[in-house]
C-alpha cells in the first residue's frame, strides 16, 4: 500500500517536472523567436513559437503612441489545404501567398535559431 503511495507521488513529481521543463523550453524558443522580426521597443514583449505540430504563434505587446498597453496574438494552424490565420477575435481566414511566404521564412530562422541555441547538444 504504501509503496504503492510512494509511487504514485514519484508519478505526479516527474510529470509536473516535466511539465515546466516544457512550459520554459517553450518560453525560450518563444522568446529567439520574437527576435526574429528586428528590435523589441522598451516595454515591448514579442514572441514567435510553435505551439504543436501544425501551429504557430506570433504574440506581440507595445506601448502606443497614447501610452496604452496593446496586444496582438496571431495564431497560424498549418493545414493541408492552406494556413489558416486567427487573429484576436477576428474571423478566421486563409492567408495569401505573400504572407505564406514570410511566414515560411520566420519558420525557418526559428527552427535554424532554436536549434543552435537550445538544441545544440542534440
Amino acid at each position: 500500500m504504501l509503496k504503492k503511495l510512494l509511487n504514485g507521488v514519484i508519478a505526479q513529481r516527474h510529470e509536473q517536472r516535466r511539465a515546466e521543463l516544457y512550459r520554459n523550453l517553450i518560453r525560450s524558443e518563444a522568446k529567439i523567436g520574437g527576435q526574429l522580426f528586428g528590435p523589441i521597443a522598451d516595454g515591448g514583449r514579442r514572441e514567435f513559437f510553435c505551439l504543436d505540430a501544425h501551429t504557430w504563434i506570433w504574440h506581440e505587446e507595445w506601448i502606443d503612441q497614447n501610452g496604452q498597453r496593446q496586444i496582438k496574438t496571431t495564431r497560424y494552424d498549418v493545414r493541408p489545404n492552406g494556413i489558416i490565420k486567427a487573429q484576436d477575435g477576428q474571423r478566421h481566414q486563409y492567408i495569401k501567398l505573400q504572407e505564406a511566404k514570410r511566414l515560411q521564412q520566420a519558420v525557418h530562422g526559428y527552427n535554424q535559431r532554436v536549434r543552435a541555441e537550445i538544441y545544440n547538444f542534440v
